[in-house]
């Protein structure tokens, strides 16, 4: 909550300008008026030793800022003594600026007031009005009548009376405050909240509420006779947080309750039960610790689950953190754990669609162009959408599950020579653990040279040549032929690249188009990848598109050289407005010297020429975006892989529209059969406030269906929001039924509030 800008402290400050306040050299004489035809440009005014010394503190070493004053008239009564200043006053100070009709100094009681249309602006945008402003005791008190503030954020507050004590203790009474837009003279802003007493405690940095209600149109919906938090100095203190509702098929109604307890300044923890209508309490919690150079964060959560279809015993832990050693290496881990592969769907925690569930830690070492990783990996399979497709396949994954530990990176460029050349040297070193006691042991080396070079033409040109060599040690491995391997394995692999392209640029008044064409050649040896002999660990997860097909190695990692000689050639082409509009297309193709590379093999590209690969992007204007991948068989046109993510309209009705389609040969996992899944969404402004989304989520291939759908009705104006959700997922799977989820959230501007 945020109705501590009651007490800005830019509106209290009003105080301060006293603290050095002080008029010119040259007092006038008794009863004499000053008048000026023009006001007089600020100017700065000396302090003297005169009447009002008093307003300045005892004496300081520290200098006081200065102080700038203007007023049509200046009056000095000295029978009375009495300073009085008429017509347009300004007082400045630093960045506070009071205005006012009037400004009288009372020497013999110590009194200062403004009077009539006082303005005061802290030069960050807030301002607050008063009838009057009296300051009383060497200017430790102050009391003002019938404020209004319109603070930066354009919120207002309104009291009958404001009073600061000598102690720094602010007291306000029959407050007002909303963020709300609105007509006074037409009726009540969307909500406010009243309050009979509202007081700040300086010392215990606590604001308390006596009577406070909230209203919504005038309709009181809320009271509390006594409320309490931190003023806005506080950065963190330990107390209740706002509580979060929501309901689903699996826990029920469910509350969501958070305790905040500030340890110290630098260690957290926050209590995070949920109280459910059918599975009891969930217990949860999060845990913060900070240092000077870095950082862990624990989360988790319990729950004693009695139904016999899941685990007596569930819950998840997440837990991350980083440490910078030096100025040169850094630590950091992340580490996911997961009782069973339904708790984070159910829950609806984080990471509830991911099919894996992957923890790590890691060293690296950043120095110039030098960088080092040395790294460890744990996988978990989680997903449940695989084991009700395939679960033979699932509980072979899930029993083959690797432990990488170590993986050691290390790659070191050289600095350019003077013809811009530079050498990369890349190490890389891992050893990979299976349940099924499958052991790889691998050290990996790539020595490159490099040269880019433009041509006085235009051409560029970028020329690499490397030499990768690999030594293998292999326990276990059943190779396609159903052979036992066991023992080292040694392979080396040279391969040469030249890549040119060549742009040309056509420019009119209010376009420009640029057509460039790219080749790309690249000699490498046939054969000699010793695949029967080597299992492939990290170049499974392979796809062929407009991403890779210009690259030298088209792999992901090491276990697998991308052999053979080749040619790609593409042509890039885009469209630019001067004021806007963009639209650009990219197709290549292959040729293979060879038609049985290893590469072709895998995605099972036969023949010398592979298929086209391709994109499309088009923006040409405010009113669609459109992003288009694919690959076309080179012998059918047919689509082998499709995917399509276009956004079409305005504010007031758009449509966002997800498709993807991949064939067998494209998908890392053949068993799944064609993938293809249409997202599509549609939001639109029913009115100025109200607006209405709804989506799908939808399977289309064979004996598919809608895999999620759900929609939001939103309303938000300057001050309100209040968002219904509805979400319902659908699932084969027979341990988890189909499900919805429903929430419910509402925030109130500057106050938080309530929702998931």
């Amino acid at each position: 909550m945020r109705l501590s800008k009651i007490f800005l402290y830019s509106l209290l400050s009003t105080t301060l300008f006293y603290s050095a306040l002080s008029f010119a050299d040259e007092r006038p004489v008794a009863g004499e008026v000053v008048k000026h035809d023009k006001p007089s440009p600020h100017g700065v005014l000396e302090p003297t030793h005169n009447v009002t010394d008093i307003f300045k503190p005892v004496a300081t070493k520290d200098e006081e800022p200065d102080v700038f004053f203007e007023a049509d008239e200046l009056i000095y009564h000295e029978k009375e003594k009495q300073v009085e200043a008429i017509g347009n006053v300004e007082v400045r100070r630093e960045n506070l600026t009071v205005y006012a009709d009037k400004l009288i100094y009372y020497q013999t009681t110590d009194n200062i007031q403004a009077i009539g249309n006082v303005r005061l602006e802290d030069g960050t945008g807030n301002t607050v009005y008063a009838d009057k402003v009296n300051l009383k005791d060497k200017m430790s008190t102050a009391d003002m009548m019938r404020i209004k503030a319109i603070l930066s954020d354009e919120s207002k507050i309104w009291a009958k009376y404001f009073y600061k004590k000598a102690n720094d203790n602010k007291v306000m009474r029959h407050a007002i405050y909303t963020p709300c837009d609105f007509c006074e003279a037409d009726g009540m802003p969307l909500w406010r909240i009243r309050a009979r007493k509202i007081t700040h405690d300086a010392q215990n940095k606590d604001i308390n509420y006596n009577d406070a209600v909230l209203d919504f149109k005038g309709v009181p919906v809320l009271y509390t006779p006594f409320l309490s938090h931190p003023d806005p100095s506080v950065k963190r203190r330990s107390g209740f947080l706002l509580p979060s509702i929501g309901s689903s098929s699996y826990l029920g109604g469910a509350l969501y309750l958070r305790y905040f307890w500030d340890v110290n300044p630098q260690t957290n923890i926050l209590f995070t039960p949920i109280l459910t209508t059918e599975k009891d309490v969930v217990w949860g919690g999060q845990y913060e610790q900070y240092f000077n150079k870095g950082y862990i964060n624990f989360q988790g959560s319990y729950l004693k689950d009695d139904d016999d279809d899941r685990p007596s015993d569930r819950g998840h832990i997440f837990a991350t953190g980083r440490y910078e050693l030096n100025d040169k290496w850094v630590a950091d881990t992340d580490l996911k754990y997961v009782s069973d592969n339904l708790y984070l769907k159910e829950l609806d925690l984080d990471h509830d669609d991911d099919a894996w569930l992957t923890s790590s830690a890691r060293l690296q070492m950043f120095d110039n162009r030098d960088y080092a990783s040395i790294e460890a990996y744990y996988y978990k399979l989680i997903s449940y959408d695989l084991r009700t497709t395939d679960m033979l396949e699932y509980e072979r994954r899930k029993a083959n599950k690797p432990f990488v530990a170590p993986l050691i990176d290390y790659e070191l460029v050289s600095t350019p020579s003077s013809i811009g050349s530079y050498f990369k040297n890349e190490f890389n070193m891992a050893s990979v653990y299976h349940e099924s006691d499958l052991r790889t042991h691998r050290a990996s080396m790539i020595n490159s040279w490099v040269l880019p070079w433009t041509s006085p033409f235009g051409e560029r040109y970028r020329v690499v040549a490397s030499v990768k060599s690999d030594a293998y040690n292999v326990e276990n491995f059943i190779n396609a032929q159903n052979e036992d391997i066991d023992g080292d394995v040694t392979r080396m692999f040279p391969q040469l690249g030249l890549e040119w392209r060549l742009p040309f640029v056509k420019a009119t008044e209010t376009t420009r188009q640029i057509v460039e064409p790219v080749v790309v050649a690249v000699a490498a040896p046939n054969g000699g990848n010793k695949s029967n002999k080597i299992p492939n660990e990290d170049s499974e997860d392979l796809e062929f598109d407009d991403t890779n097909i210009l690259s030298l190695d088209r792999f992901s990692g090491y276990d697998r050289n991308d052999t053979g000689s080749r040619i790609s050639y593409g042509l890039n082409w885009s469209s630019y407005g001067n004021i806007i509009g963009r639209t650009s297309a990219f197709i290549a193709q292959t040729y293979q010297f060879n038609k049985d590379t290893s590469f072709s093999r895998d995605v099972q590209n036969e023949g010398h020429l592979t298929d086209y690969v391709g994109r499309i992007y088009a923006a040409p204007s405010d009113f669609l975006d459109l992003d288009y991948r694919f690959r076309l068989n080179r012998k059918n046109y047919d689509l082998e892989y499709s995917e399509l993510g276009a956004r079409i309209g305005t504010d007031l009705l758009n449509m966002y529209v997800s498709y993807i389609y991949l064939t067998p040969n494209q998908n890392t996992d053949e068993s799944l059969g064609d993938r293809k899944e249409l997202y599509t969404s549609l939001t639109t402004a029913l009115t100025k406030d109200w607006s209405l989304s709804i989506y799908n989520r939808q399977d289309l291939a064979e004996n598919g269906g809608s895999l999620e759908h759900g929609g939001n009705l939103i309303y938000e104006d300057e001050c309100f929001m209040f968002i219904t959700s509805v979400k319902k997922y659908d699932s084969n799977d027979p341990e988890l039924d189909d499900g919805y989820e429903y929430t419910f959230s509402f925030y109130l501007k500057t106050l938080g509030g309530m929702g998931r």
